[in-house]
């Protein structure tokens, strides 16, 4: 699979370019800003997106969904985040952001495909209600539910300690240790990193 990540944005969020290498059709995962820097990459390339996937609703992480003219998908429980700045935070940080809704609500186990290739997705609250991860063959991209040696703020609303934690152990820690993360951000790690030296999961 082809993937290319980009930091973007005041918070320096991980957007994620995901697909066929050989059809150039790719999902854009997470563009939560400096659409023209996405969009360089992607003409320089020959890419072809196809669909913008939200691992979950914030602004950091929804911030150029609008600006892509495919259709976002994102979980059912985050769904009404891509409209409400009191949801997607961007309201307590002045800029009210909304974004188009959604074509197609995730639920969990979905199979997204793109080119030759399939990517799960795997329900992980605790984040946000909503917060999904994508795995693919050895890859799973993580959202703000796992770091490298660290996990996502539980302190915002509709955040929770518990069920992040809950998600990580019965989710992610039951993938092989080899499995490559790829978190929203940050650098990236592997599953078996994450179970030796993540201090957060106890």
């Amino acid at each position: 699979m082809f993937i290319k990540k980009i930091v973007v944005g005041p918070l320096e969020s991980n957007c994620y370019l995901a697909g066929d290498e050989n059809t150039k059709e790719i999902f854009v995962i997470d563009p939560g800003g400096d659409y023209n820097k996405i969009k360089g990459i992607i003409d320089k390339d020959g890419l072809k997106p196809k669909v913008v996937i939200n691992t979950h609703g914030h602004g950091d992480h929804i911030g150029a969904d609008k600006e892509f003219n495919v259709p976002i998908w994102i979980h059912r429980l985050d769904g009404d985040f891509l409209t409400d700045p009191s949801k997607n935070l961007s309201g307590e940080l002045g800029f009210f952001l909304k974004t188009k809704t959604a074509s197609r609500l995730l639920e969990d186990k979905d199979i997204l495909g793109i080119g030759k290739y399939n990517i799960e997705v795997i329900h992980t609250p605790g984040h946000t209600p909503g917060s999904i991860c994508l795995k693919g063959a050895g890859v799973i991209f993580t959202g703000d539910t796992l770091f490298c040696e660290g996990i996502g703020r539980t302190d915002f609303a509709y955040g929770s300690e518990e069920d992040i934690v809950q998600s990580i152990k019965e989710k992610l820690f039951t993938l092989e240790d080899d499995y490559v993360i790829y978190p929203g951000h940050g650098p990236s790690s592997t599953i078996g990193n994450e179970k030796q030296y993540n201090t957060f999961i106890i």
